[in-house]
This record gives structure tokens, sequence and C-alpha cells, in this order.
């Protein structure tokens, strides 16, 4: 009796569920961000190790440094389990990207819930940094620069008012204060004048001596707090459009890795279901 003709073993071999297309976008998805989270480390060990960060940790509590080299080394493992994960066709990785990545997404969208919600809480705190940094302000080049950079932006002085300056020790107005900034507010809260060749850095001399109505003519009046709480409602779609481009690549991240180990688990029992029947000879 002539044997039934075998089906192509081959073409059962062959093919896999495992989508090549879904296996190397994630990868190089992961790759992407996992270059991302090395250049993080490397700034911010760079910065820890090339100046002292102790006006920082009094305004934030935190030195950006150091959260900077934490995110990226977290950033890092979990790119890595990404990575090795998809090219190795890895479900425990995979697993554990996709539950980290989920992880991070409900944590992230838990504190917008949480600052939308405790709004005065939330606004209570960036005054509590603000004043903070004013105190700071002589401390740290770096600090100084991103202050004047934040009233020239905003138009503003001070956190409430061009008077809150008066909390650091250079610009206090105490008589028994010797600085010469003495009752003085920074360049930065003046007013611009048009075709000003030279920056005049003493323009707020003594400003805080005056009332609002004579310190507006020189100085900006109005704190730095209401005018950011201003313009973020102004600027809400284009904050929400910032958290959406944040929130996109951790959803497509979680999709893919989901989908890739669904592929593999496929995979695997076909490959059971082909063990299994590779004995029968009619097969």
């Amino acid at each position: 009796m002539a044997r039934r003709p075998r089906a192509p073993a081959a073409s059962g071999e062959e093919f896999s569920f495992v989508s090549p297309l879904v296996k190397y976008l994630l990868f190089f998805f992961n790759m992407l961000f996992w270059v991302i989270s090395m250049v993080m480390v490397a700034v911010g060990v760079y910065a820890r190790l090339m100046k002292h960060a102790e006006a920082a940790l009094a305004c934030l509590a935190v030195d950006p440094a150091i959260l900077l080299v934490v995110v990226g080394v977290l950033m890092f493992l979990l790119t890595f389990c990404g990575c090795i994960g998809s090219l190795r066709e890895n479900i425990c990785l995979l697993q554990t990207f996709s539950l980290c990545l989920t992880a991070v997404f409900l944590l992230q969208l838990a504190a917008g819930i949480l600052g939308f919600v405790f709004s005065d809480k939330a606004r209570g705190k960036v005054s509590e940094i603000i004043n903070n940094a004013i105190v700071h302000y002589r401390d740290d080049l770096d600090l100084q620069n991103l202050i004047d950079f934040g009233q020239k932006k905003f138009s503003c002085c001070g956190g409430i008012s061009y008077k809150d300056w008066s909390q650091n020790m250079y610009f206090n107005c105490s008589e028994d204060n010797p600085s010469r900034e003495r009752c003085s507010v920074p360049y930065s809260c003046c007013l611009p004048t048009p075709d000003q060749a030279v920056i005049n850095t003493m323009c707020g001399q003594g400003m805080q001596a005056f009332d609002y109505l004579e310190a507006s003519k020189v100085v900006y009046t109005n704190g730095c707090i209401d005018k950011l709480v201003n313009w973020i409602h102004s600027n809400l779609f284009l904050l929400g459009g910032v958290a959406l481009g944040l929130a996109i690549p951790q959803l497509v991240g979680i999709l893919l890795s989901q989908i890739l180990v669904n592929q593999i688990k496929d995979q695997i029992k076909l490959q059971l279901y082909n063990q299994q029947h590779r004995a029968d000879p009619w097969y």
C-alpha cells in the first residue's frame, strides 16, 4: 500500500505567528529610549560632578542631577527589558516591561488627577518653591539665570509681588543690611527699554522702597505665581498636547509588547503541536 503523501513539514515549521514587524518595531522603539536614558544618566552625572547643588537642594528638596540619574537608570533598565525581550522573544522580560510601563503610566495619570483636584495645595507648593528660590537667588548661578529667565518671560517680579525680594539677604530692606543691593530687585524685574544697547543691571536699585504705582513705572510689580497660573490656564491645549505626547509612546510600548507576547505564546503552542504529531507517520 502506498503511503499517504506527507503534508509539507517545512510549512508548519517555517510558519511563525511572531510578526517581524512587531518584533523589530518594539526593539527599535526601546533602543531609541535606551539611548536617551544613557544620555540622561551622563548629563546627570556630569552636572553632579561639575557643580555644587546646595541651592537646588534647598529649593527643590531633590537634587535635579540625582533625579536625572535615577530616572535615567530606571528608564535604562526598563528599555533593556524591552530590547532584549523583543529580540530574544522572552515572555518574562516582555511582561516585566509591559507591567512596569503600565505602572508608570498609571502613576503619571494619578499625579495629573491629584494635581487637578488639589490645585490649591499644588499652588501652595509652587509658591513655596518660588520663595525658596528667591532666598537662594545669589547662591547658584544656574538658579539665578532660571529665575531671571522666568521673570522676563512672564513679565513678573517675585512670588506674589516685587516686595518678595526682601526675603533675600542681599535685597532685604532692613537698615543693618550692608549690601549695595539693599531694598532692590534683580534687573530681570525691570521694564524693557526700547533700543537699549547695554543692559542696565542696576535698574532695580531701591525699587522696594517705592509703592506699587511709582515702582510700576520702572519694574514689574505683579508676582510670578499668578502669571504662571494664568499662563497654564491659557495654554491648557498645549499642556494637554505635551501630556498626550508623553502618554502615546508609553501606550504604544504597552500595546506592542502585549501583541508580541500573545504571538510568542501562539508560536509556542504551534511548536508543541508539531512536536506531538512529528512521530505520527501519517502526519
